[in-house]
């Protein structure tokens, strides 16, 4: 059983964008050491000559044709009719990421 270190616990903390405290971090190297071990125990499981799957209930999407109705197709100067803040064809709107928390 190999302890995961501080500074990797931290590292992982950074990646997640998550803030701990000193308490947290040993909790945290705590657990994180038991799942990086339990995915070292199942890489010792013999799987050889077990056949690959993606899913084990058998069941199948279903999927319909996708049929158009051309008479229910707007054209770009309908869809945009009823807004008066456009540019080059498109609909304007205020910018979403002006602000961005993570700077």
């Amino acid at each position: 059983m190999t302890k995961l270190s501080k500074a990797e616990v931290l590292h992982v903390a950074q990646l997640a964008k998550i803030k701990l405290t000193d308490g947290e971090v040993e909790k945290y190297a705590k657990q994180l050491t038991g799942v990086v071990d339990f995915i070292g125990e199942l890489s010792e499981v013999d799987t050889n000559g077990i056949e690959p799957t993606s899913q084990t209930t058998g069941l199948e999407n279903i999927n319909r044709p996708d049929n158009v109705k051309a008479e229910a197709i707007l054209t770009q100067d309908q869809v945009l009719s009823g807004n008066d803040k456009t540019f080059n064809g498109y609909f304007k709107v205020d910018a979403i990421l002006a602000e961005r928390s993570d700077k």
